[in-house]
């Protein structure tokens, strides 16, 4: 008696079962990719069909000062144009109450209302001036 199974995942793997081989260029321009911050570098792997870990790797080989090649380079560099930061919202002024005062001495605003004693207006404007 023959029994059947049911299969639910089949893999199929074509071609000889080799690595790719990647140019030292290649290489290259996927390490910048992974450090571009667009995307994560395990992203990047994914999308060439890399392990994270060969990625790293490669990463690590070309930070090696033996990596690093004798003629000069450039980095790509992007300027843009700086904005304006926007001034800060001025504060509404408020209007003195009836029969107070306000003083402004050298943009120190203060507000004495109609309560105060003479000598307590005498006091601020002596220590505003004494700030000076």
């Amino acid at each position: 008696m023959t029994e059947t199974v049911t299969v639910r995942r089949v893999e199929i793997f074509t071609g000889a079962g080799q690595r790719p081989s990647w140019s030292e260029e290649a290489k290259r321009q996927i390490v910048a990719e992974s450090y571009s911050g667009l995307e994560t570098a395990c992203a990047v792997a994914r999308r060439y069909g890399l392990s994270p870990t060969q990625l790293f790797t490669w990463r690590r080989t070309f930070r090696t000062p033996a990596a690093q090649s004798a003629e000069p380079m450039f980095a790509p560099v992007v300027v843009e144009p700086v904005k304006p930061e926007p001034s800060p919202p001025r504060r509404k002024t408020r209007r003195p109450r009836r029969g107070g005062i306000e003083l402004e001495i050298d943009g120190v605003v203060v507000r004495v209302g109609s309560d105060a004693s003479a000598k307590t207006v005498v006091a601020v404007i002596g220590a505003l001036k004494a700030q000076r």
